[in-house]
């Protein structure tokens, strides 16, 4: 499963950039490198280079937003592992009978008192 999120995250990164050429190729207006692209073929015009972008532009968007939802599926589960480590641990403390004591979480056996006043 974790190899499966792995390779989604790259295909959506690379598609990513290719969008972001695609959309700098772009311009408004017409211009800009698309029409440097069409200028010495006159059959694939300026206009039909801007059509031709703008599918791809929104096939890109579209695929990059169904691979994201398709990736939040896939992630890894990491409580997964986790509750194997916890069985582990209750295992090993139910075959040697005594319980493991984190020390930074232990309270101590006798807690210090505050002195008395002698104001009685």
């Amino acid at each position: 499963m974790q190899a499966a999120y792995v390779t989604v995250s790259i295909i959506i990164v690379i598609l990513s950039v290719l969008l972001t050429l695609v959309v700098l190729i772009q311009n408004s207006k017409g211009g800009g490198l698309a029409a440097n692209f069409a200028a010495g073929n006159q059959a694939f015009g300026v206009r039909q280079t801007a059509d031709f972008l703008e599918k791809i532009t929104w096939g890109l968007a579209t695929s990059i937003m169904v691979l994201c939802i398709v990736a939040t599926f896939l992630i890894p589960d990491k409580n997964a592992s986790g509750s194997k480590l916890r069985d582990a641990i209750e295992q090993q403390v139910t075959t040697e009978g005594t319980p493991i004591v984190n020390p930074e979480v232990a309270v101590p056996a006798e807690l210090p008192t505050a002195p008395e006043s002698e104001n009685n």
